[in-house]
């Protein structure tokens, strides 16, 4: 009867192993092809960043003036002060002839002038409206791919949808992760050199945090 309890227990044992096996292989693989693009994106671009003062970028600057007609200078209105966003009539007609999408933005209202700044990935931008004359200035900075791709990996000036996919991107690399290592774990026995590996990648940048940064 031992014997027969003992085999029944190993089965069920290796029953369950082999459930936790398909249930982790298959978490590891669809989150490793839901982050893939993401993690070679991101790879990349912390090479860019931990190297950006060697890759040199030629900042393209591009200034127009414009005047605004009569009719839509007087859609600013009479506000004199605060934050809010320009009227849909002027903003319509300043990305048509400037090209930039103005949206919704909030610009900077003073009696004499309206100031809006319009950072982006790898770019920044700004016009300013002479509230008097009508007079318009705008002038944006172009940095380049580089610029671009390492804003991207910060989250810098990209908006809410890209904040969203950083956080979606972010759980993808968690489930891997946290699957792969579980995956160790079952796999440990017939690998001797998993835990050690797994040590060494905890305690080389620990000894470089403690020992080299200052």
């Amino acid at each position: 009867m031992s014997a027969d309890r003992s085999t029944a227990t190993t089965v069920q044992q290796q029953a369950s192993r082999g459930f936790w096996l398909r249930t982790l292989h298959q978490w590891h693989w669809i989150s490793s092809a839901v982050c893939l693009i993401g993690m070679l994106l991101f790879s990349i671009t912390g090479i860019t960043l931990n190297h950006a003062s060697r890759i040199e970028a030629k900042p393209q600057v591009q200034n127009q003036q414009l005047e605004l007609p009569a009719p839509v200078l007087k859609a600013l209105g009479d506000r004199e002060d605060g934050n809010a966003p320009l009227p849909a009539r002027v903003a319509d007609w300043l990305s048509n002839r400037l090209e930039v999408s103005i949206g919704s933005r909030e610009a900077e209202w003073s009696p004499e002038e309206i100031y809006l700044s319009m950072p982006g990935p790898g770019s920044d931008a700004w016009l300013s409206i002479d509230r008097e004359t009508g007079a318009v200035e705008f002038e944006k900075t172009q940095r380049g791919w580089v610029s671009y791709f390492n804003d991207l990996h910060k989250g810098r000036n990209a908006g809410p949808g890209w904040g969203w996919f950083l956080d979606v991107f972010a759980v993808a690399c968690l489930v891997f992760c946290i699957t792969g290592l579980f995956l160790l774990h079952l796999h440990a026995r017939q690998r001797r050199m998993t835990w050690p590996l797994v040590g060494l990648g905890l305690l080389i940048p620990l000894l470089i945090a403690l020992l080299l940064i200052h």
